[in-house]
């Protein structure tokens, strides 16, 4: 079953003119980072420092500017993946992009492993954790720079204000050049591909309904409440990275 449906999904990437991949939070996990609402994911790991807390407001704006000694505290021990490197769907994503199959990829990671591992047209809805900005001058500073800060809030050097994420947290809007271009590509797309994510979180599931092209690929454990047509659609209920171990395998069979 697993050899025809990829037989299939070779077949559709090569008469796509235009592919593009939405992947979430369970791209990484075969990194090693954990997903948020899985039963061993970030929301479900309890910590008695932030059990009093949501994990929501934990990672809110509102915790941010009210609490933030208690946000980067958290940021600082949940959200540090500079040690993580990409898999095999982050590298396959980069070499299909590389070959011309692959137009971009729509991601709702912060972690930036796409980049790491070699795709350049990366659309990143909640931002990144790789970028970090001072909240009053606007001076922008690297990925290191929260983690190695050595005081509890981190401090612009210019201006003495603090230095937060650039990520977008609950309560505050998705950036507008990044939702623009994720409509745009998947609106030009014939063919998407959706992995590793329930598709729970809005808006940025949201912008998935503006695909209109001719095949929908699913790559997910658990049942997604997507409508496939099984006429043109594929469905995978395994993980990213048997599927795509599977394509680099079969890497010269796409054209």
């Amino acid at each position: 079953m697993m050899k025809e449906k990829i037989d299939l999904l070779i077949r559709c990437m090569n008469e796509s003119k235009k592919t593009v991949f939405f992947g979430g939070a369970g791209v990484s996990t075969e990194s090693g980072i954990p997903d948020f609402r899985s039963k061993d994911g970030l929301y479900n790991q309890h910590d008695v420092q932030f059990d009093k807390y949501s994990p929501e407001y934990l990672l809110s704006s509102g915790c941010l500017y009210d609490r933030p000694e208690v946000f980067y505290e958290f940021y600082n021990q949940k959200l540090d993946t500079r040690g993580i490197k990409p898999n095999i769907t982050h590298k396959m994503l980069a070499r299909l992009e590389a070959a011309g199959k692959l137009s971009s990829v729509i991601t709702q990671n912060i972690d930036g492993l796409h980049q790491m591992a070699g795709s350049r047209r990366v659309i990143e809805l909640h931002g990144t954790t790789q970028r970090n900005y001072c909240v009053h001058c606007h001076r922008e500073y690297g990925g290191d720079f929260i983690f190695q800060s050595e005081n509890s809030i981190p401090e612009c050097p210019a201006c003495g204000h603090m230095v937060r994420p650039d990520v977008t947290l609950y309560g505050e809007q998705l950036p507008g050049n990044a939702v623009r271009e994720a409509e745009e590509e998947l609106r030009e797309a014939d063919m998407l591909m959706i992995g590793g994510t329930s598709l729970t979180v809005y808006p940025a599931a949201y912008y998935i309904h503006e695909f209109r092209g001719n095949h929908l690929v699913v790559i997910n454990r658990d049942q997604l409440q997507v409508k496939l047509n099984p006429a043109s659609d594929i469905s995978f209920a395994c993980s990213l990275g048997e599927v795509f171990s599977e394509l680099e395998r079969r890497f010269l069979e796409i054209q």
